[in-house]
């Protein structure tokens, strides 16, 4: 039982990776909706650009990503500087680690949730715009209930994403125990220290099972939005 239990500094790591991936799943979810809209629907300049901007950071290494996080939102970078001048913090803080793991999942939350978009029949569309309904009011009633599978999907691996991500969240944040110590940079840091080995496991295991926990969920919510959808 020993081996099993959590030292009060890993329930915090496990509270804090929970925290941070669902607010970074949370806070990406509107404009990741609206950046698939608008790779899906509309053809303009530049779309191949900001297809490709979207989709970066699975490309690039994270410590990349997590470095440039850190010069554009450190408190002396151009916007984290502005957004110091009214109190609001990301570097080193547990919102920075938000901020960085809703970046890394970003692209993935886009992807499903494009295709999802792109498998809707435009057709649904234009019948509900020839009833009198404005734009808007389509994508509410029309596209986006049934767009709601690809949504749940991009929500959850947006998730998993999040409470995996490493190499960003510790270049940009650190690894501050109680601040910013994830579960990966509190398993990195047990393997670093002798006789961590159990803590690591314990970790490494909670790590693993909230993850396919959460591709689980993502299955069923997504088999039964679509069962409702086709009802």
């Amino acid at each position: 039982m020993t081996w099993l239990s959590l030292s009060p500094d890993e329930w915090e790591a496990v509270r804090l990776s929970l925290k941070v991936a669902s607010v970074a799943m949370l806070a990406s979810l509107p404009l990741a909706i609206a950046v698939a809209w608008l790779l899906a629907r509309r053809e303009f300049w530049g779309k191949s650009l900001v297809n490709g901007l979207v989709h970066l950071p699975l490309v690039l290494p994270p410590v990349v990503t997590g470095y440039l996080l850190l010069l554009s939102f450190g408190t002396r970078g151009p916007v984290g500087a502005l957004l110091a001048d009214i109190g609001i913090v990301f570097a080193f803080r547990w919102t920075g680690a938000a901020l960085a793991c809703a970046v890394m999942g970003f692209p993935l939350m886009v992807r499903a949730i494009r295709l999802s978009i792109e498998a809707v029949d435009p057709r649904l569309e234009q019948a509900s715009a020839t009833l009198g309904a404005n734009r808007a009011w389509v994508f509410v009633t029309v596209t986006l209930p049934l767009t709601l599978p690809g949504i749940i999907a991009g929500m959850i691996l947006c998730f998993a994403k999040a409470m995996g991500e490493f190499g960003a969240t510790i270049t940009f944040v650190a690894n501050i125990p109680g601040e910013t110590q994830t579960l990966p940079s509190a398993i990195y840091a047990l393997t670093q220290v002798p006789g961590g080995d159990a803590g690591a496991l314990r970790l490494t295991a909670i790590s693993v099972a909230i993850s396919l926990g959460a591709l689980m969920i993502s299955e069923f919510l997504a088999r039964r939005a679509g069962q409702r959808i086709s009802a």
